[in-house]
């Protein structure tokens, strides 16, 4: 009886059956105390407890897209990336593995009448890891990404805008998953601005209220290019606001090795590119070094050299320059 539970136990992994898996479970940690193994059996049930709180905190509810209304509001993807895949400062990587650790002991935490972190602000330049930030934390939780069509979501009918910031919040309560709201200042920016208008301030005081309210066990992340523009009441609605910044050349340089992986290099000196790329964003530094490969494949070299390396970055500095400019 103990292979018949043993490969049913398996079978019912293979097909994702959890209610199944947790069954067969039980069903052998019954067999267990009949045998007079009572610490076994105990400890099999204490598993099974822990993998059900583990798996309703954790696993993504699979969705082909959202439907009805919500399909012009959200866009889905359920990304592979991870936060090792990313260059970032210690201190922000470390802010984000604590919010993850969070985020994985929801359970845990809640257990002690406290709320884990699950509002996130980041803020900084464009190219800097903002929206990638995103990516990687729904990669890293194995949750899917809802994007939040800012063009569908605003309007200019009074009241439409709140009623379809209602249906997201709504969709946030239900389905457990990342959501960004990107380009967040186009509906946080401050009440008082002179180009403001009616229905800008009561979506703003909506959203306010929206996520006051929220109690979700869903990670929310609003990014921005802009945060002068934020209105102050914003700021203390979120669990972290986290800033990011330009790479510094250790940084830089740890960027360029992990792009250029992928292709052979050449005698490279990474900090002689380094000292050029100084002033790009992640963005930036990336788009040259996929340039660069390209580059090499169209011409038919099977190497990047630091030639070709260090023309895709001034391509990149004479771009910024001229937007700029």
């Amino acid at each position: 009886m103990a292979a018949e539970q043993l490969k049913s136990l398996l079978q019912s992994h293979i097909d994702g059956d959890d209610a199944q898996f947790y069954s067969v479970a039980m069903q052998m940690a019954a067999h267990e105390a009949k045998l007079g193994h009572g610490k076994l059996a105990q400890d099999l049930r204490n598993l099974i407890d822990k993998a059900k709180s583990t798996s309703a905190s954790t696993k993504p509810t699979l969705l082909v897209k959202p439907r009805g209304e919500l399909s012009g509001l959200l866009e889905v993807s359920y990304p592979k990336l991870t936060l090792t895949d990313m260059v970032l400062s210690p201190t922000i990587a470390d802010r984000l593995k604590r919010l993850l650790k969070e985020q994985i002991q929801i359970q845990k935490i809640r257990s002690f009448g406290l709320s884990p972190r699950k509002k996130l602000l980041l803020i900084g330049l464009p190219g800097t890891g903002k929206t990638l930030t995103a990516s990687a934390l729904a990669g890293e939780l194995g949750l899917p990404l809802f994007v939040v069509r800012l063009d569908n979501l605003m309007t200019k009918f009074m009241g439409e805008t709140a009623a379809k910031l209602r249906l997201i919040f709504d969709a946030i309560a239900q389905t457990r998953g990342v959501y960004l709201f990107d380009e967040f200042d186009s509906i946080g920016s401050q009440r008082g601005l002179t180009n403001d208008v009616g229905e800008i301030r009561r979506v703003l005081n909506s959203f306010l209220q929206m996520v006051e309210q929220y109690d979700s066990n869903s990670l929310l992340i609003a990014a921005t290019n802009h945060v002068q523009i934020l209105d102050a009441a914003l700021f203390r609605r979120f669990d972290d606001v986290i800033e990011y910044q330009l790479p510094e050349p250790a940084q830089i340089v740890n960027l360029l090795k992990n792009k250029l992986a992928v292709f052979k290099t050449s005698r490279i000196q990474w900090e002689k590119a380094a000292e050029l790329a100084n002033g790009l964003s992640y963005g930036d530094i990336t788009k040259a070094c996929e340039d660069a490969i390209k580059d090499s494949i169209i011409h038919d070299r099977e190497k990047v050299t630091q030639t070709d390396l260090l023309n895709a970055i001034k391509e990149r500095q004479a771009v910024q320059q001229s937007n700029l400019a």
